[in-house]
């Protein structure tokens, strides 16, 4: 199958693919676009890493977040740097190389806060991956200190930062986020985030949060607007699409959630089919549990994601699926593949 191409006029092929419910034929041909990248003898891979969510307090109150509180909540918390370096030693600990941080849109937190974390992190532990801060928490401490992104950027660079999670992408389609979102950026703003981190030399991930209910154009446009962006900039190392995790408070666009199984493997397969110039796409255990993760190895994707030995905000609204490295490698090897640990920019630390 050859690109589907960067044009807005695509968007009616990629909707004619995501209403095709083929999901065999779509498998094959993701898998078949899988080995131009990566060879059935090259290693299906996973790192070992730790998600601390340094705060709860958000001001965003997206709908669909169980997750998040308000400051006078007697729940709500922030972490102090003892806590983080608990944490962040317990990774160590276990061999991890990345530590992803992310938090809500608090307006109490000092922006020496995150450069004393930075800078305290990177001095402790000056091998570790400090992989940390989406685009929505960037322009919101940007914001709150009179800062632009670039400018914020600079500064967490020098104070130690390695890379940017994709995270607040959600979809890409202000029609969307106006409805799921209103207080977070909308998807310009994220993609202008994006780009400037990556001429900072910053490389990111890129994700996609669906089962909404969503139409099957937006999600085509998110798709294209990642597909124009890592043309442009090549900064994206992969690409992360998982479902959306219903919660009792959640009010969404409809009742009719296109979230399961076959939901996630037929646009996980889409995914790898149009992000040609994405190398890897990456699994979601986290939601879809072990067992779909496996086969979505034979759907397009080439990489398990992280051991995450802490999740917060998908158990919030009451999805926990729980691993660790050796379960990761066994469910890669029962599959069919070699198992290799990566580190965030996709070199091999260890072959199993």
């Amino acid at each position: 199958m050859k690109s589907l191409g960067t044009k807005i006029n695509k968007i009616p092929e990629i909707v004619n693919l995501l209403q095709d419910n083929d999901l065999k034929k779509l498998g094959f041909l993701a898998n078949e676009k899988r080995r131009e990248f990566h060879p059935d003898n090259a290693p299906v891979t996973f790192v070992v890493d730790r998600n601390i969510n340094y705060t709860n307090v958000c001001s965003c109150n997206c709908r669909f977040c169980a997750f998040s509180k308000d400051k006078n909540d007697p729940e709500a918390y922030m972490l102090d740097y003892e806590i983080i370096k608990h944490k962040t030693d317990e990774l160590i600990k276990a061999e991890g190389t990345q530590l992803l941080l992310q938090g809500g849109l608090n307006s109490d937190i000092p922006l020496e806060y995150y450069t004393g974390m930075l800078k305290n992190l990177r001095k402790d532990y000056p091998e570790l991956t400090i992989h940390a801060f989406s685009p929505a928490e960037l322009v919101f401490i940007a914001e709150n200190n009179n800062l632009s992104v670039k400018e914020l950027l600079e500064e967490f660079i020098k104070c130690g930062l390695s890379s940017i999670p994709g995270g607040g992408a959600e979809i890409l389609c202000d029609e969307v986020r106006s409805k799921l979102s209103p207080g977070k950026i909308f998807s310009q703003k994220w993609l202008e985030v994006m780009e400037i981190a990556h001429h900072l030399g910053l490389k990111t991930t890129a994700t996609m949060v669906f089962g909404f209910g969503e139409d099957a154009r937006f999600i085509a446009e998110h798709l294209l607007k990642i597909l124009e962006l890592q043309e442009k900039t090549g900064g994206f190392t992969a690409f992360i699409p998982w479902t959306f995790a219903p919660w009792n408070k959640f009010t969404g666009l409809s009742k009719n959630l296109n979230n399961t199984a076959f939901d996630y493997l037929k646009i996980l397969a889409l995914s790898r089919l149009i992000l040609d110039n994405i190398v890897n796409i990456q699994v979601s255990w986290i939601t879809q549990g072990l067992n779909i993760a496996q086969i979505a190895l034979k759907f397009g994707a080439n990489d398990f994601g992280g051991t995450m030995l802490e999740e917060n905000v998908v158990k919030a609204a009451g999805v926990y699926n729980n691993t660790c490295a050796d379960e990761i490698i066994d469910h890669i090897q029962k599959a069919g593949f070699i198992a290799a640990q990566r580190d965030t920019h996709y070199k091999i630390i260890k072959t199993f």
